[in-house]
This record gives structure tokens, C-alpha cells and sequence, in this order.
């Protein structure tokens, strides 16, 4: 009888071994299986889910983010090709714009080329060291994107309220220089937490319901405790957009103040001047804090914002701007500004 409950239970436990080594990595059980093998390795790959649970609406959402890409990629190419090759466009305002687009190019291609071949394909992997890769710089990409409308805020600041000194503060060393420190900005704000996140264990499960490796959507992957992780992210997060929210917000402040004494046509014309980066800071601002509304709506908010604003730069900045569309049109020379206190269109009589 022993001998026979001694058989029963080997094979009841090979019977449960067998079972355990089929269990999907998808699976909500936290188990230290990856890859088909057995030990206290941690996951290799993520699988970005995306939007896989779309149905036909995936082609529709295809052509559109194609499209939309396509945009992007021509529209800001544009900016930055007509900013370096005309001479006339040598104002700082098109330094910043074109380092701007540079960012939007670079911003898009970490996430769109994915998502659309994942809406092709269906699920995609991504090794974890690329999933870190992907999160740091598109994290870094978005913080830099807004250094750099800071800068232009910047810049409109000194144009509008001290235009005698404009052409002497605005010097080439000072635009790099500016530029430099978004970047280096950047780099600062999103180090910190993405270096934690990637030291942290992942044993399963590996899917990332994201378009992308979303830094809180790889979060709920930890095996263990993220509290550490959560403030380091939440701080550093709200030290980007704070900072350069209440720069910008002085800026425009203290540009209200110098319009306030201006004529009513110097009003207009140094409101026109701002009107396109106002423009933009505002859908940025807006979508990225749509971003933290609900995590049921990320995705598709996220992907918004992740496109919306680089689609419409180029739009704003240059379309709709008769300096950048002069030379494209090729009718009329361009009118080079603030060169001097004399040229600013805002200056007073």
C-alpha cells in the first residue's frame, strides 16, 4: 500500500512539473519561469501589447498613424532644412525651432515605427535592455522638448522686452549654450528613475499593456516594492514639468506687462509673435497632463500626445509663418528681424 501512494504521488508531481513548465509568461502568476526554462532567471523580453485588443479599427488607426508620421517626418525635415540652408533665416527663433524638430523627428521615431508594426503583426517583443533604451530616451526626448520652448519662451522675452539688446544677449555661443542646458536637463530628469527601474527583478509576467515601454506600465511588472520607485519618478516627473511651467509662465508674465505699455499696433504684432509658441506650449502642456488622468485611457492619450504636438509644429511654426514660407514659395525675399532693435516688429516708434 505505501509502495502504491509512493507511485501515485511521483507521478501526480511530474504530472504538476509538466503542467508548470507550459504556464504562459502572460500569466498573471508572478512565477520565476522564463523563456521555457526553470531557475531564478529574470524575464529577457517584454511583450508590448499595444493596442492588440482593437479589431477592425486597427487598419483605420494604421493609416492614420502612418500618415501622421509621414507629416511629421516631412514637415519637420522641412524646418530643419530650410532653417540650415537659407541665410536669411539666421534669427535665433529658427535656432530653437530647428533643434526642436530635431527632437520631434527623434521623439516619433522611438515610438510610431513600433506601434504600427505592432498593429501589423499583433504583439511585439523587445528585449529588456532596448525596453530601458526606449523608455530613457523617450522620457528624455519629451523633458528636452520642453527645455527647448522654455528657451523660446525665452527668447520671445528678451525680443519683446529688450529689443536694444536682443542681437547682443542672442549670440551663437548663448544659443548653443541654451540648447546644451535642455539637453543636459533632460538627461537630469530622467536618469535617476530609469536607471532604479532597470536594476529592479522581473520575474513575470512580461507583458507591458502599453504602446511602448510606459515607465508605470513596466512598474507593474516589479516583483517587489516599487514605493521608492513611484516617489523618484513622481518627483523627477513633477520637477520637469514644474520648472519649465513656471519659467515659461514668467516669461509670458513679463511679457504682458512690456505689451501693456506698447501701442495697440505694437500689441498685435508682438502677439503674433508669441502666438505660435503659446500655441504650442498649451497643447503640450494639456496633453501631457491628460497623460496622468486615468490609466484605462493612457494608450490612446498617450499616443495622442506622443504625436499630436510634432504633427503640428511644423504647421504652427512655419506653415502659417511668412519668414519660413518665403523661401519655400520663392515670391518674395524673406524680411529678416530683430537684427537689431530698429527691425523688431514690436518695437516702439
Amino acid at each position: 500500500m505505501l509502495l502504491l501512494l509512493s507511485v501515485n504521488k511521483h507521478k501526480c508531481l511530474s504530472f504538476l512539473t509538466l503542467l508548470d513548465l507550459y504556464l504562459p509568461l502572460s500569466t498573471n502568476h508572478r512565477s520565476s519561469l522564463v523563456n521555457g526554462t526553470r531557475g531564478p532567471d529574470t524575464v529577457t523580453f517584454f511583450i508590448i501589447e499595444g493596442l492588440a485588443g482593437l479589431g477592425k479599427e486597427k487598419m483605420v488607426l494604421f493609416v492614420i498613424l502612418l500618415l501622421g508620421y509621414m507629416i511629421i517626418l516631412g514637415g519637420n525635415s522641412m524646418i530643419i532644412f530650410v532653417a540650415l540652408t537659407d541665410s536669411k533665416l539666421n534669427s535665433p527663433m529658427y535656432f530653437f525651432l530647428y533643434n526642436l524638430s530635431f527632437v520631434d523627428i527623434i521623439y516619433t521615431t522611438i515610438t510610431i515605427p513600433s506601434m504600427l508594426s505592432g498593429l501589423l503583426v499583433g504583439m511585439k517583443t523587445i528585449s529588456v535592455p532596448g525596453c530601458f533604451l526606449q523608455m530613457f530616451v523617450f522620457i528624455q526626448l519629451a523633458v528636452t522638448g520642453r527645455a527647448i520652448l522654455t528657451v523660446m519662451a525665452y527668447d520671445r522675452y528678451v525680443a519683446i522686452c529688450n529689443p536694444l539688446r536682443y542681437a547682443s544677449i542672442m549670440t551663437m555661443p548663448a544659443r548653443v549654450l541654451l540648447v546644451a542646458g535642455a539637453w543636459s536637463f533632460g538627461t537630469l530628469c530622467t536618469l535617476p528613475a530609469t536607471s532604479i527601474a532597470f536594476r529592479q527583478f522581473y520575474c513575470g509576467p512580461n507583458v507591458v499593456k502599453h504602446g511602448w515601454c510606459d515607465p508605470s506600465s513596466v512598474r507593474r511588472l516589479v516583483c517587489g516594492d516599487v514605493t521608492v520607485d513611484n516617489i523618484i519618478s513622481l518627483s523627477f516627473a513633477m520637477v520637469a514639468l514644474l520648472t519649465t511651467g513656471v519659467f515659461i509662465l514668467t516669461s509670458y508674465i513679463l511679457i504682458g506687462v512690456s505689451i501693456l505699455r506698447m501701442g495697440v499696433v505694437q500689441r498685435l504684432k508682438a502677439f503674433g509673435t508669441c502666438a505660435a509658441h503659446l500655441t504650442v506650449v498649451s497643447i503640450s502642456y494639456s496633453s501631457a497632463s491628460c497623460v496622468y488622468i486615468s490609466y484605462r485611457v493612457r494608450i490612446i492619450v498617450s499616443v495622442m500626445y506622443a504625436a499630436l504636438t510634432p504633427f503640428l509644429n511644423p504647421m504652427i511654426y512655419s506653415l502659417k509663418n511668412k519668414e519660413a514660407a518665403a523661401p519655400l514659395r520663392r515670391k518674395e525675399p524673406v524680411e529678416v528681424v530683430w537684427a537689431s532693435g530698429e527691425d523688431a516688429p514690436w518695437a516702439p516708434p
